[in-house]
């Protein structure tokens, strides 16, 4: 069974996209491309369990198994080595994007305390959005009893939009909540 966000892009976003911009043929309509998750773990340096930790709760919430980042550089003040572990990081296509960003834009944003929409300014440049989420609790299939640490993580959603006005309109179309400029 496809995702229901898929279903609603091909159904409903697509024709509204191909009208908004002008456009003839439905393979030009920009689509999300993947979907990037990444947690930096930087207390890993001392603790190393803190890594066990997020990369369960990376795969709780994605429903596949993260990769370990590790340090390019090495920084002295960090204490920090080249190739030390450092963070986990998901990378999702197909329909596992389709229903991460589902239950991002559903569930998870409208359970951040004092939520008035995400930034319209995030934008690259290029089309893709990155999203800033200052702990992991928002997301139900986190257990807030089981918790170590609350960790943020970076959401950036890739789109093969041309530039930062399709892509703001294809997530908005999905139902991404901007807030008002």
């Amino acid at each position: 069974m496809a995702a229901r966000l898929k279903e609603k892009y091909l159904k409903d976003v697509v024709p509204a996209l191909m009208r908004e911009f002008g456009l003839k043929n439905p393979m030009a309509v920009p689509k999300l491309s993947k979907i990037v998750v990444n947690m930096g773990v930087g207390e890993a340096t001392q603790n190393p369990k803190l890594l066990e930790g997020a990369a369960a709760e990376l795969a709780a919430i994605c429903g596949q198994k993260p990769v370990v980042t590790k340090a390019k550089k090495s920084i002295a003040a960090f204490k920090l080595r080249a190739g030390m572990p450092i963070g986990v990081c998901v990378t999702l296509r197909g329909d596992r994007m389709y229903e991460f960003f589902d239950r991002l834009v559903n569930v998870a944003l409208p359970r951040v305390r004092d939520f008035r929409g995400v930034s319209p300014k995030s934008f690259d440049g290029r089309g893709s959005y990155t999203l800033g989420l200052r702990d992991q609790s928002i997301f139900p299939e986190i257990d807030y009893a089981k918790v170590e640490k609350f960790k943020g993580m970076n959401v950036t959603i890739v789109t093969s939009a041309r530039g930062d006005e399709q892509g703001r309109s294809l997530l908005r179309h999905l139902g991404m909540p901007f807030r008002a400029a």
